[in-house]
């Protein structure tokens, strides 16, 4: 079956034969975990399984598909702390998708770890560029191992029967009998290779999308050019270039030659281009930058992240440069660094007073040289929480100035005083400082600081010492003590740290380059007492705002609420996954997922009337969402269920945008059905603001005597959404694809404000 597969696109090499006979490795945990392992390619060429003993059960296994990079050398903490001990050529580091733990190894020689890293980087290339077809025969290729307990590369009809409760299917006896005859062409009462396909076809049988398919086809066949046209305009609501676009979707997805030449489509072609980017719910456009850069920095919401170090809770977890790596990686902007006096002169980077582990700044920054541009060319903010003394300070300049080199802005754009921020076109391949400065950026620029620092206090501070902020007298003695490195402050430019009193004070007191920070429950408070004006205060002004310090387990609140008031940073801890983190990856899937994106027009005007609890004041845009939930394709089990349990699906929709738009629906469950569901439910949504929605799809196991388990997710911006009939491709908890786990909508949006009565 693995032969079938894969003879058409991957050859062995020597890497991949000697990964096949199998490795003793060393796993490393910490510099006094180092155990040797067994690694071993399965025949598959896609599953890696490791034990402790060249004998004895499998102890435990990962997909290439769960790999994201493969790092060679000291590219790790643990690895780095084993630098004298272990030459790098023999060290390797496996980086999986999602908040999954990495893998750091030490092979016995460098001969052994580079077929490791030349065989598992040449897996991982295979399985980034595989096509729909290709991810489909790969599912089908992973179910064949699984089921196939014998490994005789046949299956007879009792493994037929496991492997429909492994694939989350209840099927009457009799009928899943039959399919199986139909498939044992040779008759020998067991499948092998075309005939396991020819079964799985027949499983996975569309009838929905057949049905939709024979509407438009005259002959029931094939679409016509003119047919499928006819599909794209009516049901797809596509109306520009149609006939082009046609063309091109048949050459790209139509399996069969002779079809192709006719430009013509197959019930297999019109399958292919539904399940395909092109099908998906989301608008291909908006996997691009497509939006406008050339705005100032505060007409974008902007991607941040809180305690970026952290990998746990903020009491006692791990800190690590890794959470920078995954930030970054993620389309991050602003990175937060809390910055406290080292031993032996240097920097750490760590939570403080608590017991979380501790990193070196220096660390920090140069691994956020290297990663700061890989995913997004457009500017970095580090958001600086500085508790050092003015010695340590000036080294955190100087490292920064070193390490950073010319990525570092340590001055305006042009030389001049700006009197609005730059753009992030203009600031591309810049990393921005934030934090607290001496005197005025015309002072420095000037060559004249000679003030200390009113800045805003730092997160720790402001939870801490509520009762000193309220007593003004306190605070300006606490202010007098306080010092700041001017090498560092001269570092500041466009995110300078101030002080919020209200917002009449900032637009009177303060400069399009000076912004302020809050805490979530500040926020909320001027949310609800001034919506309008935090509007048109975060139009000309950037604001960021943090998670509450009693957030020990590092939850995260719901930024949406921010969004909705134009607040730029809104920083959440990016480690914790839930439906707060779905929302956010949600907003910035859109524009080329590089980490910025365009306020509406209505909330980067100053005079704007426009608040999130009066609709009303954006003016008549109500748009009526209507979402057809038809069928749901592959759905993955729960994870840890009962042996032999099916999932009991059901599909809720849910609305996150202002107060009067939140909304959730959902369907009824369909029991002992994850393969196939069929719903075909019908929900209706009115949204008043669709420029500030967003649409979140999410699939549970209904357990009617405790709560829904969870089986997947897509959340996506109302604007990125594409009218029709189109696929949602699930993710996990932590935002990974699930492969080939989809929902089958139609979508249907109607403009409200310009619908005659």
């Amino acid at each position: 079956m693995a032969a079938l597969l894969y003879s058409a696109r991957l050859h062995l090499d020597d890497n991949l034969e000697q990964m096949q006979q199998g490795t003793m490795m060393r796993k490393v945990k910490s510099k006094n975990w180092k155990k040797p392992r067994y690694f071993k390619l399965q025949d598959d060429c896609m599953t890696i399984w490791y034990k402790s003993k060249k004998t004895g059960n499998a102890k435990s296994a990962f997909s290439v598909s769960d790999v994201e990079t493969v790092r060679e050398g000291h590219q790790s903490e643990v690895l780095q702390s084993l630098a004298e001990e272990f030459p790098p050529e023999c060290c390797f580091t496996i980086v999986f998708h999602g908040r999954r733990g990495n893998l750091d190894l030490i092979a016995s020689s460098a001969e052994e770890a580079q077929f490791w890293i030349k065989g598992l980087r040449r897996l991982v290339e295979v399985v980034t560029n595989m096509d729909q077809k290709e991810k489909i025969d790969q599912w089908i290729c992973d179910w064949f191992q699984k089921a196939d307990k014998d490994k005789d590369g046949r299956m007879n009809f009792k493994e037929v029967q496991h492997l429909l409760r492994l694939m989350n299917v209840d099927m009457n006896e009799d009928h899943a009998f039959r399919l199986f005859q139909m498939a044992d062409k040779s008759e020998t009462g067991t499948l092998e290779g075309e005939e396991f396909v020819l079964f799985y076809k027949a499983l996975t049988q569309r009838d929905e999308v057949l049905k939709i398919f024979q509407n438009y086809s005259k002959d029931g066949k094939k679409l016509t050019l003119l047919e499928f046209v006819d599909f794209l305009k009516q049901e797809q609501m596509e109306s520009i270039g149609v006939m082009g676009l046609a063309m091109e979707l048949i050459d790209r997805y139509e399996p069969s030659e002779t079809a192709k030449t006719r430009h013509a489509l197959t019930i297999d072609g019109f399958l292919m281009y539904l399940c395909s980017p092109d099908g998906s719910i989301f608008n291909p456009e908006h996997r691009k930058v497509f939006q406008d850069m050339s705005q100032s920095l505060c007409h974008y919401f902007i991607s941040s992240s809180h305690n970026t170090y952290l990998m746990e809770d903020q009491l006692r977890g791990q800190s690590s440069i890794e959470g920078y790596i995954r930030a970054l990686k993620r389309g991050c902007r602003c990175l937060e660094v809390d910055c406290w006096d080292g031993p032996n002169g240097e920097p750490i980077v760590y939570h403080g007073h608590t017991f979380t582990s501790k990193i070196p700044f220096r660390e920090v920054v140069s691994t956020v040289e290297k990663y700061a541009f890989q995913v997004s060319d457009y500017p970095i903010i580090l958001s600086i929480e500085n508790h050092c003394s003015i010695e340590q300070q000036d080294v955190i300049a100087q490292q920064l100035k070193s390490i950073l080199g010319e990525q570092l802005l340590i001055t305006t754009i042009d030389g001049r005083i700006p009197v609005q921020l730059p753009s992030p076109e203009e600031l591309r391949g810049k990393i921005i400082l934030k934090g607290k400065k001496i005197g005025c950026l015309e002072d420095s620029l000037n060559g004249q600081p000679d003030e200390e620092p009113e800045g805003e206090d730092s997160e720790e501070e402001e939870e801490a010492e509520e009762e000193i902020l309220r007593n003004e007298a306190k605070k300006k003695e606490k202010k007098s003590k306080q010092t700041l490195s001017e090498e560092l402050s001269d570092c500041i430019i466009y995110c300078k740290s101030v002080p919020f009193s209200s917002f009449q004070h900032s637009r009177s007191h303060y400069k399009p380059y000076e912004m302020s920070s809050f805490k979530e429950s500040k926020a909320h408070k001027l949310i609800r007492e001034a919506g309008n004006d935090f509007v048109r205060h975060n139009a000309w002004q950037l604001t960021r705002i943090y998670p509450s310090g009693i957030r020990a387990d590092s939850s995260n609140f719901n930024p949406q609420d921010m969004w909705n008031v134009g607040c730029h940073m809104v920083a959440l801890n990016f480690q914790t996954a839930g439906t707060e983190m779905d929302l956010y990856d949600g907003l910035f899937s859109q524009n080329g997922h590089c980490g910025y994106v365009l306020k509406p027009t209505f909330m980067r005007d100053t005079e704007t009337y426009f608040s999130p609890d009066n609709p009303q004041s954006r003016g008549d845009s109500a748009l009526s969402l209507v979402i057809q939930v038809i069928s749901g394709q592959q759905l993955p089990k729960v994870p840890n269920s009962k042996e032999g349990s099916i999932v009991d699906p059901l599909v809720r929709v849910e609305i996150h945008g202002i107060p009067a738009d939140n909304a959730k629906r959902e369907t009824k469950y369909i029991e002992n059905n994850g393969f196939n569901p069929q719903w075909g439910e019908t929900l209706h949504f009115q949204v008043r603001v669709p420029e500030l929605a967003l649409v979140r799809f999410v699939v549970e196991d209904y357990d009617k005597a405790s709560r829904n388990d969870f089986v997947g997710q897509y959340t996506i911006p109302l604007t990125s959404v594409k009218a029709g009939y189109r696929h949602i491709h699930l993710l996990s908890k932590d935002g990974t694809g699930i492969t080939p786990a989809s929902l089958f909508v139609h979508i249907r949006m109607v403009d409200l404000s310009t619908e005659i009565d």
